[in-house]
This record gives C-alpha cells, structure tokens and sequence, in this order.
C-alpha cells in the first residue's frame, strides 16, 4: 500500500520505520529539518570543538522508557547516564531549594527555621503515600486542585512542589496543572517512580545528543521523507485518501491534534471532538549561558530548575542545567530555558526557538481512552504523543500502536 505520513516527530518516523519494509511510504514534514522535539544545537566550544546540546526531547529512563529503550538499542544507540535533580526559586516567598539531598535541600540555611517548610516536606511525604490510592477512589474524578484541596495539603505544597514539577513536566502554566485530572497526574508520578523519595529510575541522555538516533532510524527510508512541504489539504474516499492532491491508499496524522484538523477537508464530528479536546500552547525556548536564571545559591542548581514569579498566572519558567544533564565538561554553564526570554541577557544567547507542547484537560484525558474511535478508520490513523503524558516514550507507543494495525510491531 502506499501510505502517507504527516509529521517527522518520533511518532511518525518510528511508523514509518516499521511500515517501510513492507509498504511505500512518504514521510511529509514541513520543516526544514526532521525530528519534532529531537533537536541538537552544534555549539562551538572554547576549545574550538563542538558541543552538541539538546533543546527539546534531553532524558529517558529504561523503566519508564521501555519501547524507546528498545529501538535504540535496535539501532546501536550509545547512551550516558545523567544527572536528574529539581530545583525551586520562588521570589514571593524568598525561598530556594534543591531536593537531591539534605545538603541540597537546606543549601538556604533559612528552611532550617520554616515551620511552613518543613510541613512541606511532610505533606510530600504524605502525597506520595496517599494519593495513588486516591485516585482510584475518592479522587478519581476531581482535578488536582480539587484533590489537594480536599485532602488539607498545606499552599507551600501546591505552590512550591506540586505545581513547579507539574509546569516544569508538561511545559503549562501553573493554574493549568490545577486544572489537569488528578489521576493524570499521579499516575505519571506513580508510573515514573516520583512517589518515593528512593528507588528512583536511572536518567539517561544519547551520546552525541538526542539526534544521534536519527539518522541510523530513517536510513532505510531516508529518500521517502520531503522536508519544507507542509501537508495542505487531505480529503478522503471509499478506495484512496488525497494529501495535497497526491493518491494514497491510507494516511497517518503523526503532527500535532491541531494541525491534522486544519488540513483535514472532510474531519467527522467524532475527529472534531476528539482532536479539539487535545490542544497545543506555543512555548518559548532559548539556549544561553546566563546563569543570573538558576537559583542564587550554586548548591541549589538542580538539573531542572523552576523559577516563580509573581505572576501565578504566567507561563512555565524552568530552566535546564545542560551541564549536569548531558555532562559537559566545560568552564561556560549552558542553560536551556522556556519561557523567560526577556530575562535573559541578550549577549548570552546562543539560540532560541519555539516548541509546542499539549495541554491536559479532563476532556482529553477521557479522549486518549477513546483513540480507536477515530484511528485505523477511513483510511486514517492518529499518533503522537499527545495521545500519552506527552513524553518520548508515548511518541515511540504511539507510532508503534499505528504499525501494529498493519500487523507490525517492533
């Protein structure tokens, strides 16, 4: 069959990875380049060598990665480990911390002497106990709001633990992680081993940056991909599906929710629905050496880095430490941050770009169990990450998923 791919995203090249060797595939991207979230920046060192930083997809961990763990294996991807800790600035309250370790956690002398932070990290102790359990039951149907609320968690949990890692997680302002399912979000956290404080997974980085995986993965195909041609229009019939005019016998929407309904001629009421309940939000991003952005106090710098404002409405500032992420052996910090442009020391920057992440909502959550409702029907599949938490693992599943209606896995 020939079968259309739109988007080059991990979700529609693991597809068509696995679709190529028994059926004619086009991959359409309308960028220049392939990879979505995999997207490595060439910087020049001091040492006139090139470091190789990565702005988008940067972690995985073989537990909570399996799929993605097992295609680069596959393909004879040399990985590193990484170091993965989280820290909070908060300007409201004058507070920073780190929770890697105790040393790290008191590095503001001052917690030592906060009531209000040491219940913190009691009422974090008391989440990680109770909340999976509440979700199945009392909890299954409220948002996190409601669930903390509820539950009589203190505002510094909210407000400096909860709602930092779930921003920082999903890329969303802090009154929109309110606003998620609770049972989206505690089950990532179960899922992700983030309910206890030991037994953590082991974070892993590729060598080389994320993009090494690339190349080896569209080898097989790589004359099947149009980059810089942007899918247009796709209209549907009883033997064929046309995108831009060109005859296929399916297709499948590896792109964004949004994206496959704007370029979709004839979307159902059904597509319509489920793909609306899906949404995106832009978010800034931009490569720099300007360390004024990670907490004050050097013991306090985290892998992810969370800053709060004033502004509790505002978007998701974190930034990444790509030193302690991916390694790098070099006198200059080199920081990756979203949302915070106008922060940044212009002179620092060294590159910026935009991503798009997807918002959950209670309406998607109740959507993604319903995927089969509208893919593998009318010539037409759905894949991305958006379909899961949004992570590289859910890209990987979800492509995976689409290979095996044709009777393929990996």
């Amino acid at each position: 069959m020939r079968i259309a791919v739109v988007g080059s995203g991990v979700s529609g090249l693991v597809a068509a990875h696995l679709l190529h060797p028994y059926h004619e595939v086009a991959v359409f991207e309308s960028r220049d380049r392939i990879g979505g979230h995999v997207h490595t920046v060439d910087i020049p060192a001091a040492d006139s060598s090139l470091l190789q930083i990565d702005t988008g997809f940067i972690v995985y961990n073989e537990s909570n990665y399996p799929m993605f763990t097992r295609l680069i294996e596959h393909l004879g991807i040399p990985t590193q480990s990484s170091n993965m800790s989280f820290s909070v600035k908060c300007d409201r309250y004058g507070i920073e911390y780190n929770g890697s370790s105790l040393r790290q956690l008191f590095a503001q002398r001052r917690n030592l002497l906060r009531p209000s932070f040491h219940r913190m990290l009691l009422d974090i102790l008391r989440f990680n106990r109770e909340s999976a359990s509440a979700i199945r039951n009392e909890a299954a149907q409220m948002t996190l709001g409601e669930y903390v609320s509820r539950s009589g968690y203190s505002s510094w949990l909210s407000e400096l633990y909860l709602l930092p890692m779930g921003s920082a997680l999903w890329s969303v302002p802090r009154d929109q992680v309110l606003e998620m399912p609770a049972a989206f979000f505690v089950s990532f956290f179960e899922n992700h081993g983030m309910l206890t404080v030991d037994d953590r997974p082991e974070w892993r980085v590729i060598t080389g940056g994320s993009k090494s995986y690339l190349a080896p993965l569209v080898r097989p195909f790589r004359d099947r991909i149009q980059t810089g041609t942007p899918v247009t229009s796709v209209s549907r019939y009883d033997d064929h599906v046309l995108v831009n005019g060109n005859r296929f016998d399916e297709i499948v929407f590896a792109c964004h929710s949004d994206q496959a309904l704007s370029v979709l001629d004839d979307a159902t009421p059904l597509e319509q629905e489920f793909l609306s309940s899906l949404p995106y939000q832009k978010n800034d991003v931009v490569l720099h050496t300007d360390t004024s952005l990670l907490p004050e106090r050097v013991n306090a710098w985290g892998s992810w880095n969370y800053h709060i404002s004033g502004d509790t409405a505002g978007p998701a500032t974190v930034t990444y430490n790509m030193n302690l992420l991916q390694s790098l052996d070099t006198e200059e910090t080199y920081c990756v941050t979203l949302n915070a442009t106008d922060s940044i020391n212009p002179d620092s920057i060294l590159y910026r770009t935009t991503y798009e992440h997807p918002v959950y909502t209670g309406k998607g959550f109740e959507v993604q169990e319903r995927h089969s409702e509208i893919s593998g029907l009318n010539r037409t599949h759905y894949c991305g990450a958006y379909w899961g938490f949004g992570f590289h693992e859910d890209g990987v599943r979800s492509g995976v998923r689409v290979a095996e209606h044709f009777g393929i896995s990996l």
